[in-house]
């Protein structure tokens, strides 16, 4: 599963990321693949139906049934979303869930660091470290937007606290 992130600065020396879980089929898509299922299902369903096989018929309606509710099912956790927001005088990181439950974690940016830790083979594991505190976050998205986020939010950092790249 892939994410996305996108920053937006509203004001000098602010950042504000919103990163959000990546959902391949869309909602056009979605009917589209459930009209086909439930029309092939019908179909194979009322030919076993004519041949005298009549409960078959039943099994072919519950599999598009369970194939649509472990859609919605999928739909529903990607309403999960994380945003991160950065003046020069906090960073805030928050997280929310599908049923509408906030995770909020802050702390000073001149303490905060990005912690982006890389295995041999090429997974990524993102954190905030501040004061002995770790929040991993931005696990849905790839390595690569990861590695990606990482670099933004550190530059963001460097800013937040008027300092100069290097």
């Amino acid at each position: 599963m892939t994410g996305k992130w996108e920053q937006t600065q509203a004001v000098p020396g602010a950042f504000r990321a919103l990163l959000t879980p990546h959902r391949s089929l869309g909602p056009t898509g979605f009917l589209v693949l459930m009209a086909a299922l439930a029309g092939i299902s019908f179909i194979t369903g009322l030919v076993f139906f004519l041949a005298g096989a009549w409960p078959v018929m039943g099994f072919f309606g519950l599999d598009v049934a369970l194939v649509y509710l472990a859609f919605r099912l999928n739909y529903r956790s990607g309403r999960l979303y994380e945003t991160v927001e950065l003046t020069p005088a906090q960073l805030t990181w928050t997280r929310v869930h599908p049923s509408g439950r906030r995770e909020q974690f802050d702390c000073n940016p001149y303490w905060a660091r990005v912690s982006l830790r890389e295995w041999p083979d090429g997974r990524t594991d993102l954190k905030i470290v501040s004061q002995g505190k770790e929040l991993a976050f931005a696990r849905f998205l790839t390595d690569g937007e990861r590695r990606d986020f990482a670099e933004a939010l550190r530059g963001a950092l460097i800013d937040a606290r008027g300092g100069a790249r290097v």
